[in-house]
């Protein structure tokens, strides 16, 4: 098992979690941008640059990801195809996407869509928080803490 970021838009509070997390683990920790990222140095964590465009990044991760591998994204269709191999994601907030409730996510998702496309205003995520910090990393350790015997580097 091990732990892919799409990092482009992955705060970066989330990612000092991540990193702390990978060392006290060893777990393999890999982050996926358009750019180069900016890491600790760490035989567990490395950055992977990719090409810039739509959704490159989450394509990469797509057809890198394991099952078993846990992929953190706020972005539904990337979730929804990491789901589909078997592998987990965790949005930033702290919630665990699953094959119960990605299909009303990605739905949502597309409607909001349509809205913002046919010019309605539908406002943008609330700011980051401290709670929502803590919600993730409070899934965070639950789902390492369950899956502990799957780690490997």
């Amino acid at each position: 098992m091990q732990i892919w970021v799409d990092a482009d838009a992955c705060p970066n509070p989330i990612k000092e979690i991540l990193f702390r997390a990978a060392t006290r683990v060893k777990l393999s920790l890999t982050l996926v941008a358009n750019r180069p990222v900016r890491i600790p140095p760490s035989p567990y964590i490395k950055c992977v640059t990719v090409g810039s465009g739509f959704d490159v990044a989450d394509n990469w991760i797509a057809h890198q990801v394991s099952s078993g591998d846990l992929v953190i994204t706020a972005d539904i269709p990337l979730a929804a195809a990491v789901i589909q191999r078997q592998a987990f994601a965790l949005n930033p907030r702290g919630e665990l996407y699953s094959q119960e409730n990605i299909s009303e996510r990605l739905t949502m998702r597309n409607f909001m869509e349509e809205l913002r496309s046919s010019g309605v205003d539908t406002g943008g995520p609330s700011s980051f928080s401290q709670a929502d910090r803590q919600a993730f990393a409070n899934q965070l350790d639950r789902f390492l803490s369950l899956n502990a015997n799957r780690m490997k580097v």
